[in-house]
């Protein structure tokens, strides 16, 4: 019997994210216990055989939902039934102190415990399971919320130990996968909840576009994703290269030399390398603080996220911590 095409697009892509480890390496797959991540791990599990791989599931236990503690156990006792050497069931607390919003605050929890686990049994690589369909929900947001190209490249195929073998392979493959592969997955409630902006986009907005603009809307999505995220990687290399250089505090007639894209990322790299929050720091800043390199007319400091602030004086830009 031959393989069936979606069980073959999953394993397909886990196969590529393997292949450079090596015997004995550990592979931790983040587990939900939802088609993705059940279907990313039943791959795993395969594909670790020929290298001699040692797999681990993982499920973060959020405490968002009622029964959560249930389902969390279930989706242990179905990743060792899969076949996972090893399996952990993490209990987080999820506290949005920075206004960060519940979904950014979950994920922060819950990578900080993929993290402690990955730590714990050595794991070379973590795989989540973020399939096509959530790429291209995640450039349409972007796209919405006027982001611009860092956003609009989408989530990134890998990072640190973090990789994303699904990104090519479409969400309705890891429904037959698991299908196929007599694989009971769960369907999480929060998927289908139109108070998340992404479940609006998912259930309302693309399948307008699809029907309106034709077929192939979400693969093309995901795949400007792609092509963007080269481009925004080799500027963001070239502007790490030129901050280096230009060191602390910035000469403003230098840096006012540079392309305007590569100047505001420069300033954006400064004030995160200066202590300012990721997820604070916005446009906005970034377009004041480039103000105190190309139209300076002896203005105040620049306020900026983290008790910090940007200002120029003798000729050159800073990042300071606000006085108390």
């Amino acid at each position: 019997m031959s393989l069936h095409p979606s069980v073959a697009a999953v394993r397909r892509g886990v196969r590529r994210v393997l292949a450079p480890l090596s015997p004995g390496d550990t592979v931790l797959v983040a587990c939900s216990g939802g088609p993705d991540s059940l279907a990313l791990l039943a791959a795993a599990v395969f594909e670790a055989r020929r290298p001699a791989l040692r797999v681990v599931g993982a499920t973060v236990d959020h405490g968002l939902q009622e029964g959560s503690r249930a389902q969390a156990q279930r989706t242990v006792q179905q990743m060792a039934d899969l076949g996972a050497d090893e399996t952990f069931t993490v209990t987080v607390t999820v506290e949005d102190a920075g206004g960060l919003g519940p979904e950014a605050a979950a994920r922060r929890a819950r990578y900080a415990a993929l993290d402690q686990v990955a730590d714990h049994v050595g794991a070379a690589v973590i795989l989540l399971g973020h399939t096509r369909d959530d790429q291209a929900e995640t450039v349409l947001l972007g796209l919405a919320r006027g982001s611009g190209g860092r956003s609009l490249a989408g989530m990134r195929r890998g990072f640190d130990r973090y990789r994303r073998p699904l990104l090519d392979v479409a969400r309705d493959d890891t429904v037959t996968a698991c299908q196929v592969e007599g694989v009971d997955y769960w369907d999480d409630p929060h998927n289908s909840d139109p108070g998340y902006a992404r479940v609006r986009v998912r259930t309302r907005v693309l399948p307008v576009l699809e029907e309106e603009l034709g077929p192939g809307v979400g693969v093309a999505l995901a795949r400007t994703a792609d092509q963007l995220r080269a481009d925004m990687d080799l500027l963001d290399d070239l502007a790490e290269q030129r901050l280096a250089a230009l060191g602390s505090p910035l000469p403003a007639d230098a840096l006012a030399a540079e392309p305007e894209a590569l100047r505001r990322r420069v300033l954006r790299l400064a004030a995160l390398a200066a202590g300012c929050p990721a997820s604070e720091l916005f446009h906005e800043h970034v377009l004041a603080l480039d103000a105190l390199v190309t139209d300076w007319h002896g203005q105040r400091w620049v306020d900026l996220p983290g008790h910090l602030r940007g200002v120029r004086r003798d000729g050159t830009v800073s990042i300071e911590r606000a006085p108390t």
